[in-house]
């Protein structure tokens, strides 16, 4: 066992009082007050009209594609350097994912290459706010204008994180996030998403409940989805949601005491954050550069032999058996595969003392000098 995990959460005393409150009340399935009361203030923190809870970030990520109408032969334009739930959430609705290489510094997707990657049969782009920088939304917001293409937020890691003054999962046709217990907020398991169309939140709010017919109960027109979020889980999410400027602040404390006590080591490159941007620093992620004295895999072993647990980053989508039939030979990736064999991210969970942050400085400036 670690003795200073790479996550930990931190559960509130509203969160705890709000559960069993909703277990006393007996709706502890997917009916209860607690449902629209987490939707209701979701939506208004994040500034968007509809909030609607799902399982998980994944079916928010299929339930929002479904909903704007992504179905076979429709391609999705997502980032190379992501989640598996990305890619997965577009080959349920039979679609086919279209891979962009990444941003250097931020590790988002690259807008020029979605500008070349943009055909006639493109239906969403999916930009996602990774590790929780935000994407450049700006530009990947115009050329969807342009070419009459819709963008679906993954907005998963990068709960209250902010580009040019606008919440990240407001600034999309829609968004999506997750609340998996190693997130901002968390509900244990468990999804959301936001949108301002009326008829779009209507449709998913009817999709994620398996598609009643609205005239008639038990009576399915067309295939939908037990994606319901419960009560217990809506309760957990509400009294964790209004603590969340309290955890922001410590994301950004966190990262000011990593960046300070690690200035200086040569080869190791600490998260930035554009001048436009508020970063809420889901993980704080390190990138070892060549002069670094020692490989990423070696640089962690060394770590965890001290009892600190770290996480490689993601695996780049592209080199996977899962998305072979998806790239062509002629699809280059170089930020990805790099990025990808030189990152990692340090213990980063909300519950992690300053005492277990200065044990990883002294255990990595140890390790850098002695390597």
């Amino acid at each position: 066992m670690h003795s200073i995990p790479v996550n930990a959460p931190v559960i509130t005393a509203a969160a705890k009082r709000y559960v069993a409150d909703a277990m006393e009340s007996g709706w502890v399935s997917s009916a209860g007050s607690y449902i629209d009361k987490f939707e209701a203030a979701f939506a208004a923190y994040i500034g968007r009209k509809h909030a609607i809870t799902t399982t998980n970030g994944t079916s928010a990520l299929h339930l929002a594609l479904a909903g704007l109408g992504v179905t076979e032969g429709d391609e999705v334009i997502i980032p190379d350097f992501t989640m598996v739930a990305c890619i997965d959430a577009i080959l349920y609705c039979g679609a086919l994912p279209v891979l962009c290489d990444i941003e250097p510094e931020t590790f988002t997707i690259d807008p020029r290459d979605i500008e070349r990657k943009i055909t006639k049969k493109t239906k969403v782009i999916m930009p996602v706010h990774v590790y929780g920088h935000p994407a450049d939304m700006d530009e990947i917001l115009a050329l969807a204008k342009q070419h009459g293409i819709a963008v679906l937020e993954d907005a998963a890691e990068a709960h209250g994180a902010k580009y040019r003054g606008r919440m990240c999962g407001a600034m999309g046709d829609a968004a999506a996030f997750s609340f998996y217990g190693n997130k901002i907020i968390t509900t244990g398991e468990g999804g959301m998403v936001v949108t301002d169309n009326d008829v779009l939140a209507a449709r998913l709010r009817r999709l994620k409940d398996l598609a009643h017919s609205p005239e008639r109960r038990f009576w399915h027109e067309e295939i939908g989805f037990n994606y319901r979020m419960t009560n217990l889980q809506a309760a957990l999410g509400l009294g964790q949601l209004e603590s969340i400027a309290s955890f922001l602040e410590r994301k950004r404390t966190m990262a000011q005491r990593y960046s300070a006590g690690l200035q200086g080591i040569a080869g190791l490159r600490t998260p930035i954050t554009k001048d436009d941007c508020e970063n809420v620093f889901w993980m704080y992620a390190i990138v070892l550069d060549a002069t670094f004295p020692l490989s990423r895999d070696a640089f962690r072993a060394a770590l965890k032999d001290r009892g600190i647990d770290t996480r490689d980053f993601f695996y780049p989508l592209h080199g996977m058996p899962l998305a072979a039939p998806f790239v062509q030979q002629k699809d280059q990736f170089p930020v990805a595969d790099d990025v990808a064999l030189r990152g990692c991210y340090l213990p980063s969970g909300l519950a992690i003392t300053d005492a277990q942050i200065d044990t990883v400085i002294d255990a990595i400036r140890t390790i850098a000098r002695s390597a």
